[in-house]
């Protein structure tokens, strides 16, 4: 991706990281956005910044540049664009890995759910992909192979047969499924792609530090949640998008739903680990199943 140019919107921490990071491994110029910076940290209030993600890029062996924005407001993102245009003069890549929700209503229905706190996480997954979208495709699409990456949190075939966390948080990751399907029509005579990516069970800086493990030891976690070990890094996904990326047949994806763990299969790739969990099989046939974690096929 040697004179490439990416976008990844939420590139702070997790998945967002992990594929800005491959991307620059790729070789690709990187920016690198989101609100936690050096200068303050957003809602989420945790460490991660901007800086150390294009950092992580740069050693990667990409340039990254980090470029702190707040995806809910048009102007600092129309700004972003016609920085990326006079800087770069083109944008091959756009990642729409915007969320920042900091908590989890589980098994809450519409009339229990904290209403103010619902909509805003539909703004935070909606309005912020669409506001992204409006302002960064007009530059895009003036380079046919161009590609838009949407990241959610599942695969349309399980999202569509299992209620996801709370009424709203289905509802923002189905709406997500959603953007990713009216891009991939609207950008095809554009000589463009659009695709859903989902990782699986993502071992981000959040999800280590819950379980109280580091990714050194993070196999100790499955001491008291044993399906842990279908876990994956967010270097997986990454590696996803770089593929995708770097794949002159990319078209074949337009439009569909995608998991790390199939791309994976696909493009030869592996998880840092040298393994290729597939964690949306696995759900199925072995969690959702009650059956005892069992990795064996499936990494």
């Amino acid at each position: 991706m040697t004179g490439k140019v990416a976008l990844v919107a939420g590139a702070t921490r997790g998945a967002g990281r992990g594929i800005a990071v491959e991307l620059g491994a790729a070789g690709a110029t990187v920016y690198c956005t989101g609100r936690s910076s050096e200068s303050g940290r957003s809602e989420m209030d945790r460490p991660e910044t901007i800086e150390e993600t294009a950092a992580l890029v740069d050693a990667a062996g990409g340039h990254g540049i980090p470029v702190r924005v707040d995806h809910l407001v048009p102007e600092e993102v129309r700004a972003l664009v016609a920085r990326i245009e006079k800087e770069q003069g083109a944008l091959h890549v756009l990642v729409n890995d915007i969320w920042g929700a900091t908590k989890m209503e589980w098994d809450k229905p519409v009339w229990e759910s904290d209403l103010e706190y619902g909509l805003h996480q539909l703004r935070l997954a909606v309005d912020t992909h669409a506001i992204t979208s409006h302002f960064a495709l007009p530059l895009l699409i003036k380079n046919p192979g161009g590609l838009v990456v949407e990241v959610t949190d599942g695969t349309d075939e399980y999202n569509a047969a299992n209620y996801r966390v709370s009424f709203f948080y289905d509802v923002a990751k189905g709406a997500v499924s959603r953007i990713a399907f009216a891009l991939a029509h609207e950008l095809e005579s554009f000589g463009c792609t659009a695709v859903l990516l989902t990782p699986g069970w993502l071992r981000s800086e959040f999800m280590l530090e819950q379980f109280g493990v580091s990714e050194e030891n993070w196999r100790d976690a499955t001491k008291f949640s044993p399906h842990f070990a279908i876990s994956e890094t967010p270097a997986y996904v990454g590696r996803a998008v770089a593929a995708l990326a770097g794949d002159p047949e990319v078209a074949r994806w337009n439009g569909q739903s995608l998991s790390s763990g199939q791309l994976a299969r696909v493009y030869d790739f592996t998880d840092v680990d040298g393994s290729q969990p597939d964690a949306w099989r696995y759900l199925v046939e072995v969690q959702d199943r009650g059956l005892p974690a069992d990795t064996t096929g499936y990494r």
